[in-house]
């Protein structure tokens, strides 16, 4: 596949083809759940007149093979033509004009069921995370879009919709919620997104024992309030980023008795990544404790 063939595919097309949904339609405007954060609002919207998208949360826009390399963090022209053959075969490549297309149908048959998919297994191998542990958590959800099966983990949130994610993307089936687990225990842990949940029980098994919040999305941090103001101590495994950063600020301008925990995994983008070593320099010696692996565990203690 050539830049021109690439450019000939609807970025609608392909977005689906990698299990990215739209969740609203406006005239010839699709908008999204950007795949690059976490978000309560959709702000990547697709022109589908002229075959290009725009990213309202980063100010970026550009072209499908644009999309392409960033998807795949790339500066790669050719590894981004790549991965757009693999979601669209050159063989069955639409043809694309410069005019209205038609409506984008809406996922279907949906059905939820429990996670044995061996690709979602194998996702869950390269993020570290035990199969049992994130079945007892984790469902698999298979649906149709466009008259194409896709399927991914999906992770219950509290309003009976699922935080979505596959080898290729992660998203939203609405509506979009927290998801909390009341333990009754006078602390409670709380995390950005549910395989940073799962990476800390992976760690310290005993901390499934512990009441917990994944709030699915820093913008959700203001429906966690009620739940999180009945505890007297507030774990905060936040990502190490600016939306971390001010998630964390916005719970001490609350005057809640929150713990950074993020600290204990400075080098480390969040949980997930501390667990699986990744592409950061050596965890801060002085802020671990070894565990029967000889992996370091975040924190040393935590109070039920």
């Amino acid at each position: 596949m050539n830049t021109e063939q690439a450019k000939q595919i609807r970025i609608e097309e392909y977005l689906s083809r990698i299990g990215i949904m739209p969740a609203k339609e406006r005239g010839h405007n699709l908008w999204y759940f950007s795949p690059f954060r976490n978000e309560s609002e959709p702000s990547l919207k697709v022109n589908r007149n002229i075959n290009q998208w725009h990213d309202f949360g980063s100010g970026e826009k550009g072209n499908i093979i644009d999309l392409a390399m960033k998807l795949h963090n790339t500066n790669s022209v050719s590894e981004a033509l790549q991965a757009i053959e693999r979601a669209v075969p050159i063989t069955s490549t639409p043809s694309f004009s410069f005019r209205q297309q038609d409506v984008f149908e809406k996922m279907e048959n949906v059905i939820v069921q429990p996670l044995s998919h061996p690709a979602l297994i194998q996702l869950l191998n390269e993020r570290k995370i035990p199969t049992d542990l994130a079945q007892n958590y984790c469902k698999e959800v298979h649906y149709l879009l466009n008259g194409k099966h896709y399927f991914a983990i999906a992770f219950p949130n509290d309003k009976g919709g699922y935080e979505t994610l596959n080898p290729y993307f992660k998203g939203c089936i609405p509506p979009k919620e927290i998801t909390t687990f009341d333990r009754k225990t006078a602390t409670v842990n709380l995390f950005e997104g549910f395989m940073d949940y799962l990476s800390l029980l992976t760690l310290q098994a005993k901390q499934a024992d512990v009441s917990a919040v994944v709030l699915n999305s820093v913008n959700n941090l203001e429906k966690a309030v009620p739940f999180l103001s009945k505890h007297s101590i507030i774990n905060a495994f936040l990502d190490n980023d600016e939306a971390g950063k001010q998630a964390l600020k916005k719970l001490q301008k609350l005057n809640l008795p929150v713990t950074d925990i993020s600290k204990r995994y400075a080098d480390f983008k969040d949980v997930n990544d501390y667990l699986c070593g990744k592409k950061m320099p050596q965890f801060q010696k002085n802020q671990t404790v070894e565990t029967e692996t000889s992996k370091p565990k975040i924190g040393k203690r935590f109070r039920r």
